[in-house]
C-alpha cells in the first residue's frame, strides 16, 4: 500500500496513466490497492475503474494481434508456450464466449490466452466485443474489491507481497466461481424454458 501511495504522491494525475499501462499486463494486486486508495479519497474511483478497464482491454488486444500476425514466430522463438497455446485453443473451440469472458480470472494464463485466441479463427470484432465486456468485469471486480475490502486485508496484516498475491488468487477464484455459477444457471434456465415451450400443446390450425 505504501508503494501505491508513493506513486500517487509523486505522479498526481499521471497515476491514471500508470494504471492504464500496468493493467495492460496483469496488475490485479496493483488495482486492488489503487481501489483502496480511491476509498480513502486519494483517487477518483470512476476514473480509476475506466483506466483499469481500458488498460486491460488494450493489453489483450495487443496480444491478440501478436498472435494473429506473429503467432508462428512466437512459437518458434518460445517453444515451451506451444502446449499452453494448444490447451487454450482446445477450450476455445468448445466454449469461446465463456472462456473469453473468464480467462482473466484464471491466474497466470491471461496473456497466453489472448495470444492463442489471436491464432484461432475467431474474428477480431467478436473478440473485441467480448474483450471489452470482460475488461469491464475484471476492473469492477478488482477496483471494487479494493474499494470495499482492501482496508480489511490491510488490517488483517496482508502487507507482504506473498500474502497479498495469495488473497488476489482467492479473489480471482471466487470471481471465476461466481461467473461459472451464473453461466450454469443461465443454461438451465434456458433449457427449462425450451422444455416448457416444447411441452405446451400447439393450437390446431384453422
Amino acid at each position: 500500500m505504501e508503494h501505491i501511495n508513493s506513486l500517487i504522491q509523486q505522479n498526481g494525475d499521471l497515476f491514471y496513466l500508470i494504471t492504464f499501462i500496468w493493467t495492460a499486463l496483469e496488475g490485479e494486486t496493483f488495482v486492488i490497492f489503487a481501489g483502496l486508495a480511491a476509498q480513502r479519497g486519494l483517487l477518483d474511483f470512476h476514473l480509476l475503474f475506466i483506466c483499469a478497464a481500458l488498460g486491460s482491454l488494450f493489453g489483450d488486444q495487443v496480444f491478440f494481434f501478436i498472435g494473429r500476425y506473429f503467432g508462428l514466430r512466437v512459437i518458434k522463438r518460445y517453444p515451451k508456450l506451444e502446449p499452453k497455446l494448444q490447451k487454450v485453443t482446445g477450450i476455445l473451440e468448445k466454449y469461446s464466449t465463456s472462456f473469453i469472458l473468464s480467462y482473466r480470472f484464471m491466474y497466470g494464463v491471461r496473456n497466453v490466452s489472448a495470444l492463442a485466441i489471436g491464432m484461432s479463427h475467431l474474428t477480431w470484432r467478436r473478440f473485441f466485443a467480448l474483450n471489452a465486456l470482460a475488461s469491464l468485469l475484471w476492473s469492477l471486480v478488482f477496483c471494487g474489491g479494493g474499494y470495499l475490502f482492501g482496508d480489511i486485508m490491510e488490517r488483517l496484516g496482508f502487507g507482504d507481497e506473498e500474502s497479498v498475491n495469495f488473497e488476489v488468487r482467492n479473489l480471482m477464484i471466487a470471481a471465476l466461481g461466481l461467473f461459472i455459477l451464473f453461466i450454469v444457471l443461465r443454461y438451465f434456465h434456458a433449457k427449462s424454458q425450451k422444455n416448457n415451450e416444447a411441452a405446451e400443446p400447439k393450437e390446431p390450425k384453422a
